[in-house]
């Protein structure tokens, strides 16, 4: 964090982040969820969190809603299948990058639904999306699946969005314009 540009996001609730990040929701078990399109530093901002909370000694896993749903599907039994949630409702502070970047069909929705309960005023999540929740319908099969999942979710909940331009975008164009700069020089150079 100590590297982040605060000036860089149009809209960014810098106390609120900093808060998150000393884990001040940890003891209440309240959510984070991170909102931003691409390349504003939800990851990085979620990747700090984990990096304090295992600091402070929690237990800490950070993965995809990609990952998180593959593992859960590849069990081969109800059993296994609830002691992986089992799991995962168990781990101190989880963290789930990347929600709305791929759509669900049900029974990933009815997965993802299982963690969050499971967890719900129990231990804390932080979440990363590139959506806003009036659009979480689109990725899940139905409206009554997102707005169960978003109400679990939101109901203690510090939701922090940042808007902007992708920082990844800028330092692309940046470095383009430093390329043909050096290839102008260089052509100059060779005239004379």
């Amino acid at each position: 964090m100590a590297d982040f540009d605060w000036n860089w996001p149009t809209k960014i609730e810098r106390p609120l982040v900093e808060s998150v990040v000393r884990l001040d929701f940890l003891e209440s078990a309240r959510n984070v969820v991170l909102v931003a399109p691409q390349g504003l530093g939800k990851t990085m901002i979620a990747q700090n969190i984990a990096h304090q909370a295992i600091l402070a000694g929690h237990g800490v896993l950070f993965l995809s809603a990609a990952q998180l749903l593959l593992d859960l599907a590849a069990q081969e039994s109800a059993r296994a299948l609830d002691r992986r949630l089992r799991y995962y409702a168990k781990i101190g502070l989880l963290i789930i990058d990347r929600i709305g970047f791929l759509a669900f069909d049900n029974r990933n929705a009815d997965l993802l639904f299982q963690v969050v309960s499971r967890r719900y005023e129990k231990k804390s999540l932080v979440l990363t999306t590139n959506l806003a929740f009036r659009d979480w319908p689109t990725i899940f099969p139905n409206a009554t699946c997102a707005t169960a999942l978003i109400d679990r979710v939101v109901h203690h909940a510090d939701v922090i969005p940042i808007e902007g331009e992708s920082w990844r975008a800028r330092e692309a164009e940046q470095s383009a314009k430093d390329r043909r700069a050096k290839k102008k020089k260089s052509e100059v150079h060779t005239e004379t």
